[in-house]
């Protein structure tokens, strides 16, 4: 998998798959709200999960060995990272 990483370009798997979600999120939000997905950048195909790893999970079934981009339903990236700050300074 490292190698995976190494290879992939991370900042288009973002930029690729954030228009995706931008295009998709009114499907998901808010029926879904905190729950994650899973897109795979190349097929535009979203899996759906309770947690990032489940929605992962799925997505490897089907494509084992690919990265892909994960987002929370209903939360941006900026808010995600200030939550997790502040649940660290606890």
């Amino acid at each position: 998998m490292d190698e995976l990483i190494k290879k992939a370009d991370i900042n288009e798997i973002a930029k690729k798959g954030s228009a995706i979600y931008e295009k998709i999120k009114t499907q998901y939000e808010p029926k879904e709200l905190g729950k994650f997905l899973a897109i795979d950048i190349d097929t535009e195909k979203i899996y759906l999960g309770n947690s990032s790893a489940v929605a992962v999970e799925k997505a490897r079934q089907e494509n084992p060995g690919k990265i892909f981009y994960v987002v929370k339903i209903g939360f941006d990236v900026a808010e995600m990272i200030a939550q997790t700050l502040l649940n660290l300074e606890k």
